[in-house]
C-alpha cells in the first residue's frame, strides 16, 4: 500500500530514515517534542469546543434575559444554558439579590452585587483560561529543545569527525542533518501552540468583555425590579 499525508512526505524526504538513525539524545528529543505537540493539539481542540460552545450558549441565553422581564422566571431557566458563561454570572448576580431581597425585601447595595457578578465573571475566565499556560509553555519552550538538540547533534558529529580524523564536510553533513530534525520538530511544536495561544486569548477577551457588558444590562433590570 502507498504511504499518504505526512508519512509519505517524511518517507520521500529520507526524515523519517534520518530520525531513526539519529543517536539517543537526539531521539529522546524528539520524543519530548512529540509529546508537547500531542499535549497542545489535545488542548487546542477542546479548547476551539468550549469556546465555540460558550458562545452558541452564550447567546441563546442573552437573548432569552432579553425577552424576561422578571429575573425570578430567568432565574428557572438559567440552568438550562450551562456552560454558557453568562448564566454563570447570572447565578452569582441572582443569588446575590435574593440575599439582600429576603434581607430588606429591596435591592440596597448596588456595589455588593457588582462584586458577585465580577466573582462569578472571574471564576468563568478561570475555568476558559485552564490548560493556557501549556500552550505558552510549548511555544516558548520547543524551539529552544530543538536547538538544543540540533547544538547537541552538531558537537557530536565534529566530535566523530576529529575521532575519525576526517575533513571532509561529507562525513558530517548526515549527522547534521540529522540534528537540524531536532529544530524543525520544535518549531512545528511551537508555531501551532503560539497561534492558538493568540487566538483563544483574544477570544477569551470578547467573552470577558460581554460578561462585563451582561452585568451592567442584570444591575438595571435588577434596579428597575427591586430598586428603592
Amino acid at each position: 500500500m502507498t504511504p499518504f499525508g505526512p508519512v509519505a512526505l517524511l518517507l520521500q524526504n529520507g526524515i523519517l530514515q534520518m530520525m531513526l538513525d539519529a543517536g539517543p539524545v537526539i531521539k529522546a528529543i524528539l520524543a519530548v517534542l512529540l509529546l508537547f505537540s500531542l499535549f497542545s493539539w489535545t488542548i487546542i481542540f477542546a479548547k476551539l469546543s468550549a469556546l465555540r460552545q460558550a458562545k452558541q450558549r452564550n447567546e441563546k441565553f442573552l437573548g432569552a434575559f432579553r425577552r424576561t422581564q422578571k429575573l425570578a422566571d430567568m432565574n428557572t431557566l438559567a440552568a438550562q444554558y450551562h456552560p454558557a458563561p453568562l448564566a454563570v454570572v447570572f447565578e452569582f448576580g441572582y443569588q446575590e439579590v435574593e440575599r439582600q431581597v429576603n434581607g430588606k425585601g429591596r435591592l440596597h447595595n448596588i456595589p455588593a452585587l457588582q462584586r458577585a457578578m465580577q466573582l462569578g465573571s472571574g471564576e468563568e475566565l478561570t475555568r476558559l483560561e485552564r490548560n493556557m499556560s501549556w500552550l505558552a509553555t510549548t511555544a516558548s519552550a520547543t524551539p529552544f529543545i530543538g536547538l538544543f538538540g540540533t547544538v547537541w547533534g552538531v558537537i557530536d558529529s565534529f566530535r566523530g569527525l576529529g575521532q575519525a580524523g576526517g575533513t571532509s564536510l561529507r562525513a558530517v553533513a548526515p549527522g547534521i542533518s540529522e540534528a537540524l530534525i531536532a529544530t524543525a520538530f520544535g518549531l512545528l511544536a511551537a508555531i501551532p501552540a503560539l497561534i492558538f495561544y493568540n487566538y483563544f486569548l483574544h477570544r477569551i477577551k470578547e467573552i470577558g468583555a460581554r460578561m462585563d457588558d451582561f452585568g451592567l444590562e442584570f444591575v438595571n433590570l435588577a434596579e428597575r425590579s427591586y430598586g428603592e
